[in-house]
């Protein structure tokens, strides 16, 4: 049970995401709140993007596998930055971070540049959807 890239000819292209991805049959939906760049304390890790991005994806990825699911069920992300301009500027130290933690799986990605984080001294925060494949029933830890 594997999920479908789903990439438009005349959508070109596209690099670092997906445009689309059709999850199996049979999976349950699993929606990751906002998370921001915390260390076990819940503190901010850092001032820059790498060490936040790092931190956040890390927290995305451990409630997809708490969920009983692996980065690659993850169908969809949203990545919250307060500056555009430094985003791009941490580009290629990001990517590493990335395919670090998800390989070579993109799913379907927003970048959306905001005004301010709930988190004082957050600069990113990342959210979620993934399809945990039936049966994968994960440790809980629900409340």
């Amino acid at each position: 049970m594997k999920a479908r890239i789903v990439n438009p000819a005349a959508l070109g292209a596209p690099r670092g995401f997906n445009h689309g991805i059709l999850a199996p049959a049979g999976g349950r939906i699993l929606f990751v709140a906002g998370q921001p760049g915390l260390d076990g304390a819940g503190k901010i890790v850092g001032p820059g993007f790498i060490e936040q991005f790092d931190a956040a994806l890390d927290r995305v990825i451990a409630v997809v596998r708490e969920a009983g699911g692996e980065p690659a069920h993850i169908g969809r992300l949203t990545i919250y930055v307060t500056s555009l301009t430094e985003y791009r500027r941490a580009l290629q130290p990001l990517g590493d971070v990335y395919r670090r933690h998800m390989g070579k799986h993109y799913p379907a990605v927003a970048l959306v540049e905001v005004k301010g984080l709930v988190d004082e001294g957050a600069v990113v925060e990342i959210e979620a959807t993934a399809v945990v494949p039936e049966g994968n029933d994960g440790t809980g830890g629900g409340r």
